[in-house]
């Protein structure tokens, strides 16, 4: 009897569990025909064949854009427009009152080229831009044919100043100054080693003025100004010359400036005379102040030595050096380029004294600094095949925005899909809420791992991993079941078990069948013996009456 109870049990318990596996399996064949989504990621790019433009003051020009989808899926109804906040911010003449372009759609892994000032309607450079770079910032939106994106782009520019009526008065023939972009603008970080001005021929007897030319070089974040004498000594190389020492580039060590970290500064300097050396050389180094308060406000980088200056024996004719100096960059620096101006002084072989300056345009990057909250788990222990919900923080603590932010769950016991959490502001908070899957026994510490992938500005990716620990146990199997399987012996074999239930059953309707008829034939017996009673005291009842 014992046996049959438990057989029943076995039963009642595989009916019970194909039924609640029934949905499961219909629901994990639907997540397993869900095509995952790709996502788009538009990258604005002024590299791989595009060179720096240099746009000269009054000129009209036209400004091309490539714009390339580094997604997996096609980006669709892409557009593109310049941000303009301010009239200072754009080089070119406010001609028109929207200046938004439609690129339509760009596939995965292709570009398209948007054209501002194409054909007949040309672009004019403003007359006032003084020969500095701007930063041009774009605002692309698209979609996937599901969800709207936005995204901020930037690129610089060069531009020219004005050439001023004293440039050929005072510019020997064969001998002026190149201008930007000119053959003697070679790259974006430095000046060619070439001659760029010659002698000036605007000397002066000594103690006298070296007259000015007005002509500034500006060659991608370095600017040269002209050099003037500054008395002493006789007529510099006696013919009239004025020696000329140019910064032709710089560079860092380590190459990307980080907000709050030391680098060294290298600087190429040059000089460009042919016939007169320069010696007694004096350079200092002053950074701009930056800050919102102005009581606060600071250099954006101080020396790490506590000394700005630094002193170079000699360059010779037509000679080239290197200065460097040890700088530390403020840890509140917004990422965005910092300038550095460099005023030098120096003595010809004459002892003639001449003062320049020059400008350096250092890039500075912060950091992306973030946290996530503790990881929880639910259910905190699962089985093989069986589902976990994985839900976390992230705090973005840092001063830049973080940008196709992306979290995945991974590890050897568990299996789920990347979840895409979008831009994230400086201080904001981004959920990170993913379902994963069991699909191996593990106990093992920190066997899984949190991936988060972002962006910078400049499209650059970076990836952080965040370990931590989930239990997985073996596949569960019914409670019965085992119990049936740990008792061979007693039970017998599947059929007997079987045949005894068959038994058991058989029995029940035969019990059913014979108390169902028993208790018809009772209510029967009753029914018979009232109508008995009924018709006696009806006949009774008609004697009675006379």
């Amino acid at each position: 009897m014992k046996q049959l109870k438990r057989a029943g049990a076995v039963l009642l318990c595989m009916i019970v569990t194909i039924c609640m596996l029934m949905p499961v399996g219909v629901r994990a064949e639907e997540e397993e025909n869900r095509e995952p989504k790709g996502l788009n990621q538009i990258t604005l790019s002024v590299g791989d064949g595009q060179k720096t433009p240099v746009y000269k003051a009054g000129a009209e020009a036209e400004l091309k854009i490539d714009v390339l989808n580094k997604g997996n899926v096609d980006a669709q109804n892409v557009t593109i427009a310049p941000v303009i906040s301010s009239t200072d911010e754009w080089p070119f003449d406010m001609d028109k009152l929207n200046y938004e372009q439609s690129l339509g759609t760009i596939s995965a892994g292709s570009k398209t080229t948007a054209l501002w000032g194409g054909g007949d309607d040309k672009l004019t450079v403003r007359p006032d831009v003084t020969g500095k770079s701007y930063k041009l910032t774009f605002r692309l939106t698209y979609d996937d044919g599901d969800k709207l994106y936005e995204a901020d782009r930037y690129v610089f520019v060069k531009t020219e100043a004005e050439k001023s009526t004293s440039d050929s008065g005072n510019s020997d023939k064969g001998q002026g100054d190149p201008q930007p972009g000119g053959p003697a603008d070679k790259n974006e970080n430095s000046s060619t080693g070439k001659d760029q001005t010659g002698d000036s021929g605007s000397g002066g007897g000594g103690g006298g003025s070296a007259a000015s030319s007005g002509k500034d070089s500006y060659d991608g974040g370095i600017y040269n100004g002209d050099p003037v004498s500054a008395g002493g000594g006789s007529s510099g190389s006696g013919d009239g010359s004025v020696p000329r020492v140019i910064v032709t580039g710089f560079d860092t060590d380590p190459g990307t400036v980080k907000a709050g970290s030391n680098f060294k500064l290298v600087i190429h300097l040059k000089n460009t005379s042919k016939k007169t050396a320069v010696t007694n050389m004096l350079f200092d180094l002053q950074a701009p102040a930056s800050g919102t308060d102005e009581a606060a406000e600071a250099p954006a980088f101080l020396p790490v030595s506590g000394s700005s200056s630094i002193y170079l024996d000699k360059i010779p004719a037509d000679g080239t050096k290197d200065i460097s100096i040890d700088l530390n960059s403020r840890a509140d620096l917004i990422q965005k380029p910092y300038s550095i101006t460099m005023t030098m002084k120096y003595e010809d072989g004459n002892a003639a004294q001449f003062e320049g300056e020059s400008s350096l345009a250092i890039p500075v990057t912060q950091e992306a600094r973030f946290e996530f909250s503790e990881i929880q788990i639910m259910p905190d222990t699962v089985a093989v095949y069986e589902e976990a919900n994985i839900t976390c923080n992230l705090y973005n603590l840092g001063r830049v925005k973080m940008y196709n932010v992306k979290a995945r769950f991974e590890g050897s016991a568990i299996e789920g899909e990347e979840q895409f959490i979008g831009n994230l502001e400086s201080g904001a908070t981004g959920t990170i809420d993913s379902i994963v899957t069991a699909v191996a026994e593990s106990y093992d510490e920190s066997n899984c791992k949190l991936i988060l992938t972002y962006e910078d500005d400049s499209g650059r990716e970076y990836s952080v991993e965040q370990p931590f620990t989930m239990t997985v146990t073996a596949e569960m199997e019914p409670a019965d079941m085992e119990m049936m399987t740990d008792m061979p012996e007693e039970t017998g074999s599947p059929a007997g078990l079987i045949a005894a239930v068959v038994i058991i059953v058989a029995a029940a309707a035969v019990v059913t069948t014979v108390v169902l008829k028993r208790r018809k034939k009772k209510n029967r017996s009753s029914e018979e013996e009232e109508l008995l009673d009924e018709v006696e005291r009806f006949t009774e009842d008609e004697r009675r009456q006379p």
